[in-house]
């Protein structure tokens, strides 16, 4: 049978974000995939349309309970998450056999915290960020790497096909575009899974309500939490 130290305490914690983060830092520290820390991002668009894709989740902050992750706010996933204002996210570790969902109420980061990330990122990637329209058409895949190559001549940044790949230029100065930065996913339901042995996994769901306080804030309620049948 499968060792009962992997499953869920019988007791469950009163809050499910430090055993989340637990989970992620494992993932991180055994290098269990190439991206740990990529995540399932569902939104809803226009007509009540779902959409997903895979995302980096660039933080896990346990207190007070939120995931942050980067994108260009004209995107379709940006344009959907300002509309709607949830989402919902699903973590999985396979060689872990753990999963982690969570849904709640999302809000854009603090523009301070997305200058801090922007400017965190290698020069080509903010480059990248800069040229690309993220979600509409293109002609090419020329004209894509075209514009790139333009706007890092914009930016007084040398060609970014003609340099080597390790080199850093630090002093290089590529301001965030106001059309990108971070969202705050402020968790009201998180669910924890392990996965089990004939298919009797290990399911708990907490969630909690959050009031807000305005400027992307939010009062958070205790969790209240049970055990799901897989």
């Amino acid at each position: 049978m499968r060792d009962h130290l992997h499953n869920l305490a019988e007791s469950l914690p009163v809050d499910p974000m430090p055993l989340a983060g637990q989970w992620l830092a494992q993932a991180w520290d055994e290098n269990v995939q190439p991206n740990p820390n990529a995540m399932v991002l569902a939104t809803l668009g226009e007509g009540s349309r779902l959409s997903a894709r895979v995302v980096l989740c660039k933080d896990l902050v346990v207190d007070p309970g939120y995931l942050v992750f980067y994108t260009n706010y004209r995107s379709r996933k940006g344009h959907e998450l300002d509309s709607h204002g949830r989402a919902a996210a699903v973590f999985h570790w396979d060689t872990l056999q753990r999963q982690v969902r969570v849904e709640g109420v999302v809000v854009r980061s603090p523009a301070a915290e997305s200058d801090d990330y922007f400017d965190s990122r290698p020069w080509r990637s903010r480059l990248a960020a800069c040229a690309s329209q993220q979600s509409q058409p293109v002609g090419s895949r020329d004209a894509l790497v075209a514009r790139w190559r333009e706007t890092a001549q914009a930016f007084g940044a040398p060609d970014p096909l003609q340099t080597p790949e390790d080199e850093a230029l630090p002093g290089l100065d590529i301001a965030r575009p106001a059309h990108w930065g971070g969202y705050r996913l402020w968790a009201d339901a998180v669910e924890l899974w392990v996965e089990g042995e004939h298919r009797l996994h290990d399911r708990a769901r907490w969630t909690r309500e959050l009031t807000g306080l305005g400027d992307g804030r939010f009062a958070t309620g205790p969790w209240q939490h049970h055990r799901l049948q897989p």
